[in-house]
């Protein structure tokens, strides 16, 4: 579960910009969710602050119980590395590298072993059909297998929670609703919490929460474990509790 309590961030001393806005809400385990909101809205500064790479000036963000805004950095940094993983709408993968090379950094990172991380980067990309593709370098692939691989890259050290910016984004509509399901399957699978970023209210609407944020400040929370829309807000919370 993932509580965000009072979440405030500013950029800037002497003109200072609000990035973020008393944000207050819950996400259940294994839910998933959509940030809606035009640029600037703060919806990219909200996804940094959940999974630590930020730190607001107040409130609080506890996952599973724990407040990693309390956390030390290393400390984050680690849970962040085994237990989320991000995918961008400009892919970020490594164009002269071979789709397993791709896949298989992150494991790397953590120590996994060759004959571990062979097993794991081959299962990964056959479940985003690129099992064929293992040893092809990235640059050779077109823009839908290249966010394949990137999924694949993100979902081989199996993270609980998924953050997606845009993921969608430069892709056509066919090519998108492969990936949505990709991403869709990976966390009903897994149980795993979605996140995505979007502009996107069909994407959005899939989604079993749609919290809309403008100028920093959460406008609407909607929850519908049919994927459609529905104005019911949820799982808001009313604690006065702050974290300096």
């Amino acid at each position: 579960m993932i509580e965000v309590q009072h979440v405030t961030k500013t950029y800037g001393k002497k003109h200072h910009f609000v990035a973020l806005d008393d944000v207050s809400f819950v996400v259940p385990s294994g839910t998933s969710v959509a940030v809606i909101g035009k640029s600037g809205s703060g919806k990219s500064t909200l996804m940094h602050a959940i999974s630590g790479l930020d730190r607001p000036e107040s409130g609080r963000v506890i996952i599973d119980g724990d407040d990693i805004l309390l956390q030390k950095k290393q400390a984050v940094d680690n849970f962040r590395a085994t237990k989320m993983s991000f995918i961008f709408q400009s892919f970020f993968v490594q164009a002269n590298e071979t789709c397993y090379d791709n896949v298989s950094l992150p494991l790397e990172i953590a120590g996994v072993s060759k004959k571990k991380r062979m097993q794991k980067v081959r299962a990964a990309l056959e479940s985003v059909e690129l099992g064929d593709k293992i040893k092809s370098r990235a640059r050779d692939l077109s823009g839908g297998q290249k966010q394949r691989l990137a999924i694949a890259r993100a979902i081989v050290n199996e993270p609980t929670i998924l953050f997606a910016d845009e993921p969608t984004g430069n892709l056509d509509s066919a090519t998108g609703d492969v990936i949505e399901k990709l991403l869709f399957d990976y966390c009903k699978k897994n149980h795993a919490t979605l996140i995505i970023v979007t502009h996107d209210h069909d994407l959005a609407s899939k989604c079993d929460m749609q919290i809309y944020i403008k100028d920093g400040k959460i406008t609407n929370i909607n929850g519908s474990r049919s994927g459609r829309t529905s104005k019911t807000k949820i799982n808001i919370k009313s604690s006065k509790a702050r974290t300096k």
